[in-house]
């Protein structure tokens, strides 16, 4: 586990000049079985770029608001950045919008080539409710298995301020309050295995996240290591709390796949 004092970084570091060159094709409608205007993706690449690293990015919002959108610093390295959308409860209940990610990413794995992606260098990420459904694509199987991807095969997950134990919008559909834990068949925190896909996690400060969302991660990350997971890590920004710690967290994203790929 790392501590971070990322403030000074985090505001000054200008955007990549890298952004300029990417193109954007926007509302790709990745599922048709379900009649719904969330389920689209836009994907932002550099032109004649080949073999390039691909992020998945889940916006957050507590899985009932949030729109998807591009984060502009991870425009760099000319890596391919897929913003995928997904329905929200309550049109959708929470297994559904699970669902509809893994359809998003599967359509990923399926088409990305075509936009100078490589499929052996997908990073799932998100923020918040993003992060909770990166974790639960990467450690409950079923999910992906239904469309004929193995979530194994991904480079890195990297949840930002990721809910590990069952959602909030889960367990209030169940009238459980947000503040009594739960870990169940909704949680990553059930689904944890040695063999999963490497992780980076990243929170805020302990005392600034909403809700002990360091704590759960931190519990998360001393579990996987005690099931023997070896490629797992946890770095806490001091300062930040849980919507300002996105911004150095892009930074901290865009370093983990550079060591990784080079």
């Amino acid at each position: 586990m790392k501590r971070l004092m990322l403030l000074a970084l985090a505001l000054l570091l200008p955007l990549s000049a890298a952004a300029g060159k990417y193109t954007t094709e926007k509302d790709i409608i990745y599922r048709k079985d379900v009649k719904s205007e969330r389920c689209r993706l836009d994907v932002s690449y550099v032109a004649d770029a080949k073999d390039r690293p691909v992020i998945i990015w889940f916006h957050g919002g507590g899985l009932t608001g949030g729109e998807k959108s591009t984060p502009q610093r991870l425009l760099s390295q000319d890596y391919v950045v897929v913003a995928a959308g997904y329905r929200l409860y309550p049109e959708a209940q929470v297994r559904d919008i699970i669902d509809d990610a893994a359809a998003a990413v599967a359509w990923v794995v399926g088409n990305i080539s075509k936009y100078g992606g490589s499929t052996g260098k997908i990073y799932l990420a998100g923020h918040s409710a993003g992060g909770y459904l990166s974790a639960m694509l990467a450690l409950d199987k079923h999910y992906l298995a239904k469309y004929g991807v193995d979530p194994d095969m991904f480079a890195g997950i990297v949840p930002y301020s990721g809910q590990m134990i069952t959602h909030f919008t889960e367990r209030a559909s169940r009238g459980i309050p947000e503040t009594r834990p739960v870990v169940d068949e909704m949680s990553p925190l059930y689904h944890i295995r040695p063999d999963a896909a490497p992780f980076l996690l990243i929170t805020g400060g302990r005392d600034q996240e909403m809700l002990r969302r360091y704590e759960e991660n931190a519990y998360f990350f001393e579990m996987m290591k005690y099931v023997g997971h070896r490629d797992i890590s946890l770095y806490e920004e001091e300062g930040f709390d849980h919507g300002g710690m996105v911004a150095p967290g892009h930074l901290l994203l865009l370093k983990y796949i550079r060591e990784r790929e080079n």
